[in-house]
């Protein structure tokens, strides 16, 4: 992930819909939220938001029970192992080899000629160290023979202060350890699903379950016609091109040939420091946080504006008003690259399609709430007040890496530096209240293979 910040769990009951019109099935699994609030210390004290979305996967025969963040930021099922001592370990459900019957032993690799088991995922601030093992693994009621990953140490921090088991990758199959460990693709090689994608829908309302829906699209999730735009990169997130910014439906000129990761498993915003320092600039986010005086912020992507309200890109606080826009700064060639985590996930229904290389976007359609209006970028002629090109409404239209690693040196273990789930910059933003306040954030980039 990438740049989530995570919260704490509650049990879900899954629930699984099944369809006989294609050759596989399809499976809804509803996922939990969880709002935490904090303040922070120091001389200005601030209060602010942790959130994440939990579902249910299980592991074993007889199923064992995880709850885990359904991550499209990355690659590998993670799940902590009876033999793992660390307090993280401790407060989790753990995975107990003797009580499956279908467990197998496996490997993560060749380290020195030798095959090993053993493999190191490091984050932002921590890391996991686990054995590469082989179970039957069932969410809802399709089930794959899966690799993953059994953890035998998870550092403190950050993972002993947050509620969830583990992580389920489901970033492109390219970003898992081998395409042995993406459960997308066992699925989608198996057969099991109706059609060889998945779709995401969140919302924060309690009236409305989010959820997963893997093989299919449901189309009561949306408020548009779905349209598809092209990946981009090799870095193995799901990613698309941004052709520029716009505010108000005006384009800015800020952003030419952007990217943007689209990440379940981030509760944030973030981008390249220099377009976040133009947009904080152009915002002009006041003290007070007047969100009626503030203007919609777009992305144009596929032809298309996908815009945010003020409240989706700037937070209140107790004195102050911030922009929720955090800056990350990936190196080329995986960067520079925009986050778009849970408030753009909120707002738009996601679709993804690895055979194709494609996601898919429509407006969310929510209980009790005017949808977004889907806004076609348009061509007509600069403003000369602000040098910027006003977009027009449109109809909405129907469009028709391998995980490299690295061997750490120590045990023979197989490192991996993964744009995940719990990651935290080092000093990535520094408020400018100087509170320290700080966000769990995906820092580093994917470690090379020796």
């Amino acid at each position: 992930m990438n740049l989530i910040l995570l919260a704490s769990v509650s049990v879900l009951v899954l629930i699984g819909t099944v369809s006989a019109e294609r050759l596989g099935n399809a499976v809804t699994v509803p996922l939990s939220v969880r709002i935490h609030s904090e303040e922070t210390s120091g001389a200005a004290s601030e209060r602010f938001k942790k959130m994440a979305y939990y579902g249910e996967v299980t592991a074993g025969t007889p199923p064992q029970k995880f709850m885990v963040v359904y991550d499209t930021g990355s690659g590998n099922l993670i799940v902590p192992g009876s033999e793992c001592f660390s307090p993280a370990c401790r407060q989790k459900q753990q995975f107990k080899e003797l009580d499956s019957n279908t467990f197998q032993s496996s490997v993560c690799g060749m380290y020195e000629g030798e095959p090993s088991g053993n493999m190191k995922i490091s984050f932002g601030t921590g890391f996991v160290r686990g054995k590469c093992v082989e179970d039957k693994i069932c969410i809802g009621g399709l089930c794959a023979s899966n690799r993953f990953l059994e953890a035998t140490d998870m550092s403190e921090q950050p993972f002993a202060f947050f509620g969830y088991d583990g992580i389920m990758g489901l970033a492109m199959s390219k970003m898992a350890k081998t395409k042995d460990f993406s459960i997308m693709h066992q699925l989608s090689s198996g057969h099991a699903l109706k059609q060889p994608i998945f779709s995401v829908f969140l919302s924060s309302q309690e009236d409305e379950t989010s959820e997963v829906t893997f093989g299919d699209v449901k189309r009561e999730h949306m408020a548009s016609e779905l349209f598809w735009v092209p990946l981009t990169g090799v870095s193995g997130y799901w990613e698309v091109r941004i052709d520029d910014i716009t505010l108000n439906g005006r384009k800015q000129s800020v952003c030419q040939d952007c990217r943007v990761a689209v990440d379940t498993g981030t509760s944030m915003l973030a981008g390249p420091s220099e377009i976040i320092s133009k947009l904080r600039s152009l915002l002009n986010v006041g003290g007070n946080c007047k969100y009626e005086d503030m203007p919609k912020l777009g992305f144009i992507i596929g032809g298309r504006i996908l815009s945010l309200d003020p409240s989706d890109y700037a937070s209140r606080f107790a004195f102050s008003c911030q922009l929720s826009l955090m800056e990350l700064n990936i190196p080329p060639p995986r960067g520079p690259l925009f986050i778009f985590g849970i408030p753009f996930l909120e707002r738009y229904y996601t679709v993804y399609d690895e055979p194709n290389n494609r996601v898919g976007f429509a407006v969310a359609r929510h209980k009790g709430r005017m949808p977004e209006v889907l806004v076609e970028a348009g061509a007509s002629k600069a403003d000369g007040d602000n040098n910027s090109v006003a977009a027009s409404p449109a109809a909405s239209v129907q469009l028709k890496p391998e995980m490299r690693s690295q061997a750490d040196g120590r045990g023979n273990f197989f490192e991996v530096q993964s744009f995940a789930t719990v990651e935290q910059p080092k000093q990535l933003v520094q408020p400018q209240s100087g509170s320290g306040r700080s966000f769990l954030a995906a820092a580093a980039p994917l470690a090379e293979m020796h």
